[in-house]
């Protein structure tokens, strides 16, 4: 039986019947990660602990016990969520020889199933970019074109997954840091609704808007995955406490009475048109499962972006105020004074893109200008968060393009950051108002670069947008398309 691209039910079923062993598996992802070290994707690779492992599941198999549900399924973590005694970074200089003393809740319930970690992603500093080029380690490169970028700031994992090094990743998302290099890449990524998955022990960002989700292979991959993460924890009080739903089981209920709103906002000028032509061709794909289609408008949309962007550098300045070399962070040796540490050191393990957003974030909040940017922004975020309340009393969900382009040349907006933040521009909405979201490739444009589909759900309604991204799956074969460079 091949390797190649398997999903996590071929992985299970692998293990079962012997087909393969834990530590083939093992080795088989170690060695694409490995061939692969040009595209930058990891940070840390954890070579001899993933076969360790591996050779327990395999002992397991043998004596013939049954396996946890991710028991023998290799994977790998974004480098800002936290994992017990190994390094991680944030993709950060200032952070270079920090091990985590614990793990993050999404980690301990992979772990708790049985899931091995082949290693930590590599990301924009931090998680803040749209491209994966602000990481102190290195840009990561697009597994389709090595000239482009994989999009931000989750782009090690999204690359991960589309280049075959691991089953599924975590990462998070703020903004469109999942589906966005889900789009690039070719993969299916799912942001949950804020409050659905623990943030315990990932390295806060933007706290109100910051949520961990996951890469797969299928929207399949992606209910199970999120049946595991969705467990109730009380380390963190922003969680909004439920029953975890069986997605998996949800995820094959007929659609053909849902009805998917078609935003006019999002089809406007700027979008790329090979892109808006193959979102055309998936509504008409919807049509023929029976889903209702309804043009709807969200007149407010065009306020997310700068609504996005004073609240994600306030809420970064605040955070980010930890990291001055005491409490957190590698200090400078040469200061004479600790206003010359505090200065010295963030000088040095913080890279531009993360000194720029903490100076919009420290003007936004400052005196005179709170009342007009800041306080202003959380008033247009309830005008837009009770526009989307009122559009998901008529539909179901929302489909849209999840970028207005493709994926990128390397270097190409990076001196440009207006330019670079509209990336998020189909993203940010829904983080803003917290929704869930998914984005599932439906085409290739002539340059063979994935094009990315978003279905965007009301809140915690994750298996109403998992379902019709499965039944999309079922009849398509986008999903099943290997990058061409890996």
């Amino acid at each position: 039986m091949s390797l190649s691209n398997l999903t996590i039910g071929q992985i299970q079923q692998g293990l079962k019947t012997k087909n393969f062993s834990a530590v083939e598996l093992v080795n088989y992802y170690l060695k694409r990660i490995e061939d692969q070290k040009d595209l930058n994707a990891f940070i840390t690779v954890l070579s001899e602990k993933a076969l360790m492992e591996a050779k327990k599941v395999d002992q397991k198999i043998q004596s013939n016990q049954t396996l946890k549900k991710l028991e023998g399924v290799p994977i790998s973590i974004k480098d800002i969520i936290l994992t017990k005694g190994i390094k991680t970074t944030g993709s950060s200089r200032i952070l270079e020889n920090y091990y985590a003393p614990y793990d993050a809740t999404v980690v301990k319930l992979l772990k708790a199933e049985g899931a091995i970690i082949l290693g930590k992603t590599n990301c924009d500093e931090f998680a803040m970019g749209a491209s994966n080029e602000n990481s102190a380690y290195g840009a990561v490169k697009n597994p389709w074109d090595k000239t482009r970028v994989p999009g931000g700031s989750s782009g090690g994992s999204a690359v991960s997954v589309a280049a075959d090094m691991c089953s599924f990743s975590i990462g998070t998302d703020t903004g469109g840091s999942i589906r966005q290099p889900a789009a690039f890449c070719g993969v299916t990524g799912l942001k949950p609704t804020y409050g659905r998955v623990s943030r315990y022990g990932l390295m806060a960002m933007t706290s109100s808007l910051d949520q961990a989700g996951s890469f797969t292979k299928t929207a399949y991959d992606a209910a199970l995955i999120l049946e595991i993460l969705s467990q109730t924890d009380n380390h963190d009080a922003t969680q909004i406490k439920q029953d975890v739903e069986v997605y998996t089981e949800k995820i094959n209920q007929p659609i053909k009475d849902l009805t998917l709103g078609v935003p006019q906002e999002y089809f406007a000028k700027g979008l790329d048109k090979e892109i808006g032509d193959k979102i055309q061709e998936s509504i008409k794909e919807f049509k023929k499962l029976g889903v209702k289609i309804k043009k709807v408008s969200l007149p407010h949309t065009e306020y997310s972006l700068a609504v996005y962007y004073i609240i994600l550098p306030a809420e970064v300045s605040s955070n980010l105020a930890r990291y001055d070399g005491i409490r957190y962070g590698s200090s400078d040796k040469v200061a004479k004074n600790l206003d010359e540490l505090y200065s010295l050191t963030r000088a040095r393990g913080f890279g531009a893109e993360v000194k720029r957003r903490i100076m919009i974030g420290t003007f936004v909040l400052s005196a005179g200008y709170q009342e007009a940017y800041y306080k202003q922004a959380l008033k247009i975020q309830k005008v837009i968060q009770n526009e989307y309340k009122n559009i998901f009393r008529e539909v179901d969900a929302l489909i849209t393009p999840t970028a207005p382009t493709t994926a990128f040349k390397l270097g190409e907006k990076a001196n440009d950051p207006l330019t670079m933040y509209l990336s998020d521009i189909y993203t940010v909405s829904a983080n803003i108002a917290g929704l869930c979201g998914l984005s599932i490739p439906c085409g290739l444009t002539q340059d063979n670069l994935p094009v990315g589909l978003q279905l965007l759900g009301a809140p915690f309604k994750e298996s109403t947008i998992l379902k019709l991204a499965h039944h999309f799956q079922q009849v398509t074969d986008w999903h099943k398309h290997v990058a061409c460079n890996t």
